[in-house]
């Protein structure tokens, strides 16, 4: 039994290592995009209309600091509108973005209560987007979320990028503000990992992945593909669905913003829990996945954090230990690069402590994701 263990743990480590090795060599690939120099008195002639989308919920702690730093950006107010959609907040969010819009013209406020009673859907935020989209008067769509802080010269990258390469959907780097904490670390060191293979992979056109905190698609791409229709009944996935229906529709004209300057800030769980449900509201969507790359990758990571468990209940430490080493070492190996993109590589000092307890929600969120409800901005969610 030892020796047919043993064999299934060194099976799965290579697979895992070249895996890692494939994302540490797609995202060596990826250059910076080459933006061109403009100041505040030199705009692009026919600079590109965006609509930004901000779905929210009980935001009012967050909505403001989000919508002005978006207002402060480095392009004409005349080609950007803001779109708040409240999603039946229970507090002062409504109010506090109705008040900006009285300062503010280009910030428009919409309710998803117009539309839905909250038990006729379960899939909020892509209603959300949805709505906001046919009201939308730009011609490309940016989605956002209520926590999130806009760098200053966000939109005009999107526009240079788009210009320069005419996609039709860009995904675009995204990352935890840095607060005290072992949590807050914890959460760096794993969205980093996530964020590095996102650009890795999007980069080499292998996944559909993305993250709906910095995002920017077509309108009238999302026309085309019908907009969320066929994964509407699932809770979560209004990036990733999307991509993936752009992707097989229209060419794969699929693009990653990469570049320093097009990173979106977003607020990390402030605790235990809500980090545990967010993650397993991450990994809930797993099995609808039409793109099988995803995931057949989830279940070599999933399978491969199992054995540790199966590992350490069969007292088989030796095996334990070397399956660690060599994850420890080719997780590094791949986020040495990614850290340094995100001015991050303080960070990968703490990493080997961490290992426990990575490898323990991974298999809790993986299992809970599939099998469990989760509470999700205080409603319960299947």
């Amino acid at each position: 039994m030892h020796h047919l263990l043993d064999w299934a743990v060194a099976i799965l480590t290579i697979l895992y290592a070249i895996l890692l090795m494939a994302y540490r060599y797609w995202f060596g690939l990826l250059q910076n995009f080459k933006a061109a120099q403009i100041d505040s008195t030199q705009f692009p002639s026919k600079p590109t209309h965006f609509s930004v989308v901000i779905p929210a919920r009980n935001e009012a702690a967050n909505i403001k600091t989000c919508v002005e730093s978006i207002l402060a950006q480095n392009y004409p107010t005349d080609f950007f509108e803001i779109i708040v959609m409240d999603d039946f907040s229970e507090d002062d969010t409504a109010f506090i973005v109705k008040a900006l819009h009285d300062q503010y013209p280009n910030v428009h406020l919409l309710s998803l209560a117009d539309y839905f009673k909250q038990n006729e859907i379960s899939s909020f935020k892509k209603k959300a987007i949805e709505k906001a989209v046919m009201h939308a008067k730009g011609n490309w769509i940016v989605t956002t979320d209520a926590d999130c802080i806009a760098p200053p010269n966000w939109l005009l990258l999107y526009h240079q990028y788009i210009e320069k390469n005419q996609p039709v959907f860009v995904a675009a780097p995204v990352m935890f503000i840095k607060e005290k904490g072992i949590l807050n670390q914890f959460q760096l060191l794993d969205f980093l990992a996530l964020q590095g293979i996102t650009a890795a992979a999007v980069g080499a056109g292998k996944h559909s992945m993305s993250n709906g905190a910095n995002l920017a698609f077509e309108k009238s791409a999302f026309i085309a593909v019908g907009g969320y229709q066929g994964v509407d009944a699932i809770a979560s996935g209004d990036d990733m669905f999307l991509m993936h229906k752009m992707k097989m529709t229209l060419s794969n004209r699929i693009g990653y913003l990469f570049h320093p300057g097009a990173i979106v800030l977003t607020k990390a769980m402030q605790d235990w829990k809500s980090f545990i449900m967010q993650r397993i509201r991450w990994s809930s969507k797993a099995r609808f996945y039409d793109d099988r790359s995803i995931f057949w990758v989830l279940l070599l990571v999933y399978l491969f954090n199992f054995s540790f468990l199966v590992m350490l209940l069969m007292g088989h430490f030796g095996s334990l230990f070397i399956a660690l080493a060599f994850k420890t070492f080719f997780e590094l190996f791949f986020l040495d690069p990614v850290a340094e993109f995100y001015l991050l590589p303080s960070q990968l000092k703490y990493f080997v402590f961490y290992q426990p307890l990575h490898i323990s929600y991974t298999i809790l969120a993986g299992l809970f994701g599939q099998v469990k409800t989760y509470t999700w901005k205080g409603r319960r969610v299947k």
